[in-house]
């Protein structure tokens, strides 16, 4: 079905219980039993990015004590998917801090992508905007997925970037999607947006066609240095049922949940669980900013009688 605004604010309105029967409904649906996926998400290509995103540490106009870094290398990557895979993941994104993929790079990028899969690991890999060209050869080395975020509303985007437009992020997703990769595409809540943004930029996602496979929620880390390290904090209750309305309107994909879980409580993450989350991202680190250690969650899904999917 295609979505409108206001189909999405009447699920947002809807009695808490209500809207997290609606979505376990869903879940249960089309992913039996009560399960996890682990992901590892490294940063391959540190800081230095010309773009203004204002939630970004790695943006170079900011002071964030984010330095720029090269590329690393492949041997030192494959090392860390490895220990990602001992660990439990089954996915391996690798970020690297750049506005577009350059061709010189091309070759290396998909080296790497060849020693993940090498692993049997799903790969993914964000880089920022592609080439018709550069996306096939991407899909040619056998990339799993794509993930290239579009943020926030059509209507809020210019408020958090102007380097990039709206339309350059849709059109990588469709280059994306012509060359036959799957598409990892969500967006970032709390950067003080309304709820008419959140609605917008989940209405932008459910219509494409086909939808994406992949959809991460990631919760604002308000990183001193960049524009949004005083944004007001989101009311929890918020972002969970931002979490339940994605797994309702994207019954098929993989919500994950994404960055900011280190200041998620055990309690909030459960009920994000709850809401169909099934996919997080595991490890000390998501790109530049933390994420909790691998005993806690371990231990949090043993709590909870969450099994993970090997």
């Amino acid at each position: 079905m295609k979505y409108s605004v206001a189909d999405v604010l009447a699920l947002y309105e809807l009695p808490f219980s209500e809207l997290i029967y609606q979505a376990q409904t869903v879940h249960r649906q089309h992913f039996p039993g009560h399960t996890m996926q682990l992901s590892t998400l490294m940063n391959i290509k540190v800081g230095g990015c010309p773009e203004d995103c204002h939630y970004c540490p790695q943006a170079q106009r900011y002071h964030t004590g984010v330095k720029a870094e090269k590329l690393m290398d492949v041997e030192e990557v494959r090392k860390q998917a490895c220990a990602a895979k001992e660990a439990g993941a089954t996915r391996f994104c690798m970020g690297a801090a750049w506005r577009e993929l350059k061709d010189r790079d091309l070759p290396a990028i998909t080296q790497l992508v060849e020693e993940v899969n090498a692993l049997g690991l799903e790969s993914c890999v964000t880089l920022g905007m592609l080439t018709d060209t550069q996306a096939q050869a991407l899909k040619e080395a056998g990339l799993d997925y794509y993930n290239h975020n579009v943020d926030t509303s059509p209507e809020y985007y210019q408020e958090i970037i102007t380097t990039r437009t709206y339309d350059d992020r849709l059109q990588t997703l469709q280059r994306v999607r012509e060359a036959g990769i799957k598409v990892c595409s969500g967006g970032i809540i709390g950067m003080g947006e309304s709820r008419e943004d959140r609605a917008g930029m989940l209405v932008t996602l459910a219509n494409l066609t086909p939808q994406p496979e992949s959809v991460p929620i990631n919760h604002l880390v308000p990183v001193p240095g960049t524009p949004l390290e005083n944004t007001e904090s989101l009311d929890p209750f918020e972002f969970v049922r931002t979490i339940a309305i994605a797994r309702i309107m994207f019954p098929k994909a993989r919500v994950r949940l994404s960055a900011g879980r280190t200041a998620m409580s055990d309690e909030l993450q459960s009920l994000c669980f709850l809401a169909g989350a099934n996919s997080i991202f595991y490890g000390e680190k998501l790109l530049t900013t933390s994420n909790p250690e691998i005993e806690r969650d371990q231990l949090l899904l043993k709590r909870l009688g969450i099994a993970v999917i090997s």
